[in-house]
């Protein structure tokens, strides 16, 4: 494409594209004849460093991490694109601000309804809007807490137990990220990261999110039916031991009753 289409496809200015050339962050366009020609490579670059400037690198630092990629620039843009998706993606819904009230209602009742939001903002699973409203970044989470609720716990426990469980999920997400680095990025890093191989490190990672949740859903219901069965064993061998002694105790009430007369 010429770099007037490539101005309309990414939606800079021509301007701003020579500009990216001269500082060295867009490759130079093949030249045919006396027109330079532009193609997927440099579409990918330009997508790239928004991308990489909305994560607050200045352009400098995107041109030296330009020259250090082999001319991958459209992998790296996917391997980005790829961290930044959800390996399983929940489409956040749009509510009313009354639907979290009517779930915090006891707290709303004490006047900590702000303090409520403000904690469900840090553990990312809603966000307020400025018309009032509140986006449910994972309604999934919610109908959970809703469910848990009308069940009749407190929705201020179970945010207890789902601030706790975030902070556990930090630790083992960076296991998972480590095992990652470790075991698929190093070897590939120390290899020169050859052109070829991007697609399987991309396809790799890809594969590793899902594959670590089905490994923690597996080791949480293992655990979960260990510390149940732990728990609620001892607590319903306690209330057999109790009903048993009640038992015995009117036993020998009605032997000694019998025994006076």
């Amino acid at each position: 494409m010429t770099i007037g289409e490539l101005a309309e496809r990414t939606g800079m200015t021509v301007r701003n594209i020579r500009a990216h050339q001269t500082r060295g962050i867009l490759p130079p366009p093949v030249v045919h004849g006396r027109t330079g020609y532009y193609n997927e490579e440099h579409v990918a670059r330009i997508e790239l460093t928004r991308e990489l400037q909305a994560d607050g690198l200045n352009l400098e630092a995107i041109r030296r991490m330009g020259e250090s990629v082999n001319g991958a620039a459209a992998e790296i843009h996917n391997l980005t694109r790829s961290l930044r998706v959800p390996f399983e993606e929940e489409t956040p819904e749009i509510v009313d601000l009354t639907e979290l009230i009517e779930i915090w209602k006891k707290e709303v009742e004490e006047g900590r309804g702000p303090e409520m939001l403000e904690r469900g903002e840090k553990l990312g699973t809603i966000r307020t809007l400025p018309d009032g409203k509140v986006e449910v970044i994972s309604p999934q989470m919610m109908k959970a807490a809703a469910a848990l609720a009308e069940v009749g716990m407190s929705s201020e426990a179970v945010l207890e137990v789902a601030e706790k469980l975030r902070r556990n999920a930090d630790e083992i997400a960076r296991l998972f990220t480590d095992l990652f680095l470790e075991q698929v990025w190093k070897p590939f890093d120390e290899a020169g990261r050859p052109e070829s191989e991007w697609p399987k490190v991309r396809e790799t990672l890809e594969r590793t999110r899902p594959l670590g949740a089905d490994v923690l859903l597996g080791v949480f219901q293992i655990a979960i039916a260990e510390a149940t069965d732990k728990a609620l064993g001892q607590t319903i061998r306690k209330v057999a031991r109790s009903e048993t002694e009640k038992a015995k105790g009117k036993a020998r009430g009605g032997k000694e009753k019998k025994s006076r007369r």
